[in-house]
């Protein structure tokens, strides 16, 4: 890759998001943060700076489709550009009570999630393929987990796997449309990595869940597209 790609980072100012942005950085991408609270997005930025990393902050909120189009047109009118899409701010709305069965969970909930989990990365990429059509170059990953894969699927927090799993259907979805294109679009999952979200109890670090995303992201020209990976390697749906 070469230092002049421009990528977008939905949920770019913590955790796994902001790992995605370094690793970028490190690169020599340019890797937007985008970031509901720009307060927080700058503190985010402020935090790279001290590693000698530069990564503009734009206001994204993927909930509102006139964001996502704002926030991509802002990147693209920065810096002529847009080479890579990552779609990682997402929610899980709840590990317990009502919200963690199917049978008692909420419409907020459900909604909610959707919303930000799958309908968000529906409205980035909206705005962001044409410019890589145009461009004839794109990278669009989407961070889905394990708990979205219908072929290993249990219960409990419906909302989330419920949204995983239609973002994996995005993906797939997107990938055909954008056959014989030179843009790439593939889901991956991190794992349960130690992030807010993930909380305590989980078994890897934010480097290991950012990994697959980053290479993802800067695929050759002959890398797979419509594929859903974890660690780098296919896993299935």
């Amino acid at each position: 890759m070469t230092q002049n790609k421009i990528a977008l980072v939905s949920g770019g100012n913590r955790g796994i998001g902001l790992e995605i942005v370094k690793q970028l950085a490190r690169l020599g991408i340019v890797a937007a943060i985008g970031a509901r609270d720009p307060e927080k997005g700058q503190a985010a930025a402020g935090s790279l700076a001290s590693e000698g990393l530069d990564a503009p902050v734009v206001r994204l909120d993927v909930a509102n489709p006139a964001s996502c189009r704002a926030a991509v047109e802002e990147v693209a009118g920065m810096f002529g550009r847009l080479d890579i899409l990552v779609n990682n701010a997402g929610v899980l709305i709840s590990r317990d009570g009502p919200d963690a069965s199917v049978f008692t969970v909420s419409p907020d909930a459900m909604l909610m999630s959707y919303l930000t989990n799958t309908l968000g990365p529906l409205f980035l990429i909206q705005a962001a393929a044409p410019i890589m059509r145009k461009q004839d170059y794109g990278r669009i990953v989407n961070l889905s987990s394990g708990l979205g894969q219908l072929s290993e699927m249990e219960g409990g927090l419906p909302a989330y796997r419920f949204s995983k799993a239609a973002l994996n259907a995005l993906t797939r979805t997107t990938a055909a449309e954008l056959q014989g294109t030179n843009v790439k679009v593939n889901s991956m999952c991190p794992g349960w990595v130690k992030t807010e979200m993930g909380g305590g109890g989980a078994t890897r670090e934010v480097e290991e869940g950012a990994a697959t995303a980053v290479w993802l992201a800067t695929l050759d020209n002959d890398g797979p597209t419509g594929g859903f990976f974890r660690d780098k390697k296919p896993i299935p749906w």
